[in-house]
């Protein structure tokens, strides 16, 4: 997750495939419209009907919820201060939040869901929000447990990278959360892709008491009855799996192309 609240900046962005499609709607606010800039090649757009991806053209209004998928092509959206998101090729980009609060301040978050995207924000009215959240800073939760627990040798290099990584993740999320109840405002897919993960600080190293914002999220997702139902599944045979044993972890772990 990325931020910025004053200057100038361009942020590249690099995330994997995740499950974050986010439509929130807020009571206080109103929703925007910005504009596809530039289309080259094949860029498709999800208008959020249920019609699934079609053609994109330029000068396209881009409002919260659509997503643009650039094929062989690239796209650029344009905010109304001047503010860009380039989007480059084989890239999915969606466009969570673009409300206008009460107060008169832009909101903006932009997921990137797969590829690549340049963010250049101007920051010119300074009650606006500019968010940039990106699928890849999870994996970096998997690799501090990885390191931790199931490395057959500690290393401190590693352990300190990964650890500290998550702790700085979790930093971002607290700060974040200070302001939500939820990560994108209302519940929605991008709680239940981060609370999986969250479950798991103390095996990454972390202590929740040092994130109050993050806590009390993660108290109130996990008190929902689908997530208590969900949290409580176990797999027996998982449960007897020995990590330790050469013929699993050769399985688990090391492998190469076949």
């Amino acid at each position: 997750m990325s931020r910025q609240s004053l200057g100038t900046w361009t942020v590249l962005v690099v995330g994997l495939a995740a499950a974050l499609s986010v439509t929130p709607a807020f009571a206080d606010s109103q929703v925007r419209i910005v504009r596809l800039s530039d289309v080259e090649g094949t860029v498709q757009v999800d208008k959020n009907t249920g019609q699934g991806f079609e053609k994109a053209f330029l000068n396209m209004p881009i409002v919260q919820g659509m997503k643009l998928a650039t094929k062989d092509g690239r796209a650029e959206v344009e905010f109304e201060d001047g503010s860009t998101v380039r989007i480059t090729p084989k890239s999915t980009v969606e466009f969570s939040e673009l409300t206008l609060r009460d107060s008169g301040g832009r909101a903006s978050t932009v997921v990137l869901k797969t590829g690549m995207a340049y963010v250049n924000y101007t920051a010119k009215g300074k009650a606006d929000e500019f968010t940039v959240l990106f699928a890849n800073e999870k994996i970096q939760a998997g690799q501090a447990v990885h390191f931790r627990r199931y490395a057959p040798e500690q290393i401190p290099y590693a352990l300190a990278r990964y650890t500290d990584e998550v702790n700085r993740l979790y930093g971002v999320m607290n700060t974040r959360l200070a302001k939500r109840k939820f990560l994108a405002g209302r519940y929605s897919i991008a709680d239940i892709a981060c609370v999986g993960w969250v479950r798991l600080a103390e095996r990454q190293g972390q202590n929740l008491a040092q994130f109050p914002h993050l806590q009390r999220w993660f108290e109130t997702i996990r008190a929902r009855p689908a997530v208590k139902r969900a949290f409580a599944i176990r797999v027996e045979a998982a449960s007897k799996v020995d990590v330790n044993d050469p013929k699993v972890r050769a399985v688990l772990f090391g492998q190469r192309a076949r």
